[in-house]
């Protein structure tokens, strides 16, 4: 213990508050359902969870798909 009775580990009760996190895709997750796109030729193929989009190729032209949320939010 301190001078002042308390516990040395005890903290001083003052959190960061506020919810630093980063939610709502700061991150970069865009959540499960959804479509991978291909910027090139349009075709769509339905997102895999854990699966991310830019590692598929797409089925019609072989370019690299894209997440439909990042491809409308570019527009």
């Amino acid at each position: 213990m301190n001078n002042n009775g308390r516990n040395r580990n005890s903290g001083s009760g003052r959190g960061l508050g506020r919810g630093g996190g980063r939610g709502q895709n700061n991150g970069g997750a865009f959540g499960t359902g959804g479509f991978c796109v291909c910027a090139k030729c349009g075709a769509k193929v339905p997102h895999q969870q854990g699966v991310k989009c830019t590692t598929l190729k797409c089925p019609e032209c072989g370019k690299t798909m894209i997440r439909e949320e990042l491809l409308n939010k570019n527009k």
